[in-house]
């Protein structure tokens, strides 16, 4: 065997001995990553290392390791919600508590009432408090349904006028008793949407009322460049969080204790994006103004 033979097959024999102990050295490093992600607590923050560097073990372990910190951001992400789910029950369960507590309390203060006209009064009491734990109840059934996230709503053209009309009416006795006076911008040529009827009355319900209850002023409303606007003064601007309004269960500090559960804006802002529309909240010195943005209008004919 002359040497130029020799030295080719020592060559091949290193090559095989090389591969074989570069894919045992890539199976001890793979068993040990196996183990590592086997046997390490999900709850932690441990990240995979490696030991033996090769030729895509660097990509692998960057991978599993982008992997582990996306479920850990998920599992905070999920704990912080069940905390906030918690909280806003708790808000919640706070908020039906008090009228219905002071309700009782009323009728049990009517009960042995002798005088007609006090038991009377006692009871009137009693019911405005009743009254006031259906309305909790009614915009908590109003914003379960509008966060379905299976809800159907119907497409068609609507006039935006006679909806904002047929809202500010329902509220005039409110008005009188603030004797404020609303004022109504609208086009000319009217404002027409594509979008559910009955959303929108919801939505333009849930501004007015939030108008009413936290404003210091009456609502202007305006329509323009595909948007209505409802602006209006309050008292407190620092007091608001902006980011915030739209949160399940959000009320102001200054707003604490005013009937409602917060839940008003949040169903609006839902009702909103299921229709594919936008709903935004911006303070100007002591002026909140809510902005409903839709798409420019189309036919019933042209809605897929």
């Amino acid at each position: 065997m002359d040497s130029a033979t020799l030295i080719a097959l020592s060559l091949i024999i290193g090559l095989g001995l090389g591969m074989v102990l570069g894919t045992s050295v890539y199976a001890v490093e793979l068993r040990r990553m196996a183990r590592f992600l086997r046997d390490r607590e999900r709850r932690s923050g441990a990240r995979l290392t490696l030991k033996t560097f090769g030729p895509g073990l660097r990509e692998l372990a960057v991978a599993v390791n982008t992997e582990l910190d996306q479920g850990l951001e998920e599992r905070v992400l999920a704990l912080r919600r069940r905390q906030e789910f918690q909280r806003d029950l708790s808000a919640l369960s706070h908020d039906i508590r008090t009228p219905l507590t002071g309700a009782k309390g009323y009728l049990q203060l009517a009960t042995g009432e002798r005088q007609e006209r006090m038991r009377t009064r006692y009871l009137e009491a009693a019911n405005a408090r009743i009254d006031s734990t259906i309305r909790l109840l009614d915009q908590l059934f109003a914003y379960t349904r509008a966060s379905d996230p299976d809800l159907v709503l119907s497409r068609e053209t609507v006039d935006v006028a006679p909806i904002i009309e047929a809202v500010l009416l329902a509220h005039f006795p409110e008005f009188e008793e603030r004797k404020w006076e609303p004022t109504v911008h609208m086009e000319a040529r009217g404002v027409t949407v594509v979008g559910d009827r009955d959303a929108l009355c919801r939505i333009a319900e849930n501004l007015v009322t939030n108008a009413i209850r936290y404003g210091v002023s009456a609502p202007l409303i305006e329509a323009r460049d595909g948007r209505l606007v409802f602006s209006n003064r309050i008292a407190d601007p620092s007091a608001l969080d902006v980011e915030r309004l739209f949160d399940r269960f959000y009320q102001a500090d200054s707003s604490r204790g005013a009937a409602g559960a917060g839940l008003g804006l949040s169903t609006a802002h839902k009702l909103a994006q299921a229709m594919e529309m936008d709903l935004t909240a911006s303070v100007e010195d002591d002026m909140l103004m809510i902005e409903l943005v839709f798409d420019s209008p189309r036919s019933p004919d042209a809605v897929g």
